[in-house]
């Protein structure tokens, strides 16, 4: 094991923001990379947002990313003590005072204060960012302790890590002009000062930070939505880090070996939905077929469970094969199936308009029922050869279309003459009949 301590230092609302994650997840990364250990520190002090149940979310996100920590919660609450003690002592070198300042409010009270020093220059050494540096005379002196006698973030969050004994500190570039002023607070303590990471912000497709108003923003929101938390957790990770290579789903041991701080952007990761659906499709095609089936079961009503629980292995066997691969969302599978289990399945208008509503449909689907009707051995192979004899090597899409439409309702799915296999030819003729009736 080595000495290296990260942290997780959320300020939990009752939501968490997919920016705060990633880093939750490069901080845990680089810890099991290096055999360090990864703490949760709970920064409650806004009592009116940090309640029981905004608390509860954060734990739930973190367990759902599996993102487990090292050694027991630290609810930075519980140190107000030493915050004050601190600033104790700032008080007595010289570093803090006291002032009296008006609120917004028009309140006026005693609020303590940071001394900056006036002259010389802050550096360090950003893992990330490279070297930064500013002149002290351009920080000014900042609170540390409000009126009302409570330790303000810069010294709750610098006292914290040193009680933590935190060696490196990870967190988003939104926090740069923090870290100036926690290394004076640092040195004015005599503590030793962490190595800083600071991570590029998640951008939207306009380059500006991505929020509410650019899709879901919250992790319960990606939950909710159907995602695994394997995706989540990996295209996370892309976001601002890759492996050197053009791997893209990468499994927990592989990120862990991998990762490395000094391997992560310096500039803006954008926000790529339509990136993070397709990874959420190659996890579901890496669930075990006999798992995937018992997604389906679940996502099923009861009744049409039922049915399906009733098919036979070699059925569940086709339809994981044509489901699987094309299954972006866990929670779409009861809309993209209900046509296999019910006759009461929703019809598309457009697909209709578009595939049903043509001259010389009718007849094909007429034309076509007493040649399915003769067909003895009902396999996609067969289905397909008829369907193709008849197209005379023009193409199967006059055929193909309409079939789809009329025994689904739907323009996309499995292939079809699979679906047709798996319909059975008593559905696919009823179905075919009932729509040319109506065309």
């Amino acid at each position: 094991m080595s000495d290296i301590r990260v942290r997780f230092a959320p300020s939990p609302t009752g939501k968490v923001h997919i920016g705060n994650i990633r880093a939750a997840i490069y901080n845990w990364l680089f810890a099991r990379h290096t055999g360090g250990k990864f703490l949760l520190r709970v920064e409650d002090t806004d009592l009116e947002r940090s309640t029981p149940e905004a608390i509860q979310v954060l734990f739930e996100c973190m367990e759902w990313l599996g993102l487990d920590y090292d050694e027991e919660v630290f609810y930075q609450t519980k140190n107000v003590k030493r915050h004050l003690e601190a600033v104790e002592e700032l008080k007595r070198i010289g570093r803090a005072y006291e002032v009296e300042k008006t609120s917004r409010d028009g309140k006026t009270g005693i609020v303590t204060m940071f001394r900056m020093p006036k002259e010389g220059t802050i550096e360090f050494d950003d893992i990330v960012k490279g070297h930064m540096a500013k002149k002290a005379e351009d920080i000014q002196d900042f609170a540390i302790v409000r009126s009302d006698g409570s330790p303000i973030f810069h010294i709750a969050n610098v006292v914290d890590d040193i009680d933590q004994r935190i060696t490196h500190i990870i967190r988003g570039d939104d926090h740069v002009e923090n870290t100036f002023k926690h290394i004076e607070i640092f040195k004015a303590l005599g503590a030793p000062i962490p190595k800083y990471g600071h991570l590029s912000m998640i951008v939207n497709q306009q380059g500006k930070p991505y929020s509410k108003r650019d899709g879901a923003a919250f992790v319960g929101e990606y939950r909710e939505a159907g995602y695994l938390p394997e995706a989540l957790f990996n295209y996370l990770l892309l976001l601002g880090w890759n492996p050197g290579d053009d791997r893209e789903v990468l499994t927990k041991e592989e990120m862990i070996r991998l990762f490395e701080l000094e391997k992560v952007h310096v500039t803006a990761a954008m926000f790529d939905p339509k990136k993070l659906a397709w990874m959420n499709g190659e996890y579901i095609k890496q669930i075990p077929p006999a798992v995937f089936q018992d997604e389906i079961l679940r996502a099923l009503p009861p009744e049409q469970a039922a049915i399906a629980a009733a098919k036979s292995e070699a059925w569940w066997n086709l339809l994981i094969a044509q489901i699987q691969p094309r299954t972006k969302f866990l929670k779409d599978l009861a809309t993209s199936l209900v046509y296999f289990f019910t006759e009461d399945y929703p019809i598309d208008p457009k697909a209709v308009e578009k595939r049903l509503a043509k001259p010389g449909v009718k007849e094909i689907l007429l034309d076509l029922i007493p040649r399915f009707e003769a067909i003895a051995d009902w396999t996609a192979p067969v289905l397909e050869a008829m369907v193709k004899e008849l197209s005379q090597g023009n193409g199967m899409g006059p055929w193909v279309h309409p079939i789809r439409v009329a025994v689904s309702g739907r323009t996309e799915g499995p292939g079809l003459f699979e679906m047709l296999e798996l319909l059975g030819k008593e559905t696919t003729i009823a179905r075919l009949s009932k729509t040319a009736q109506n065309v």
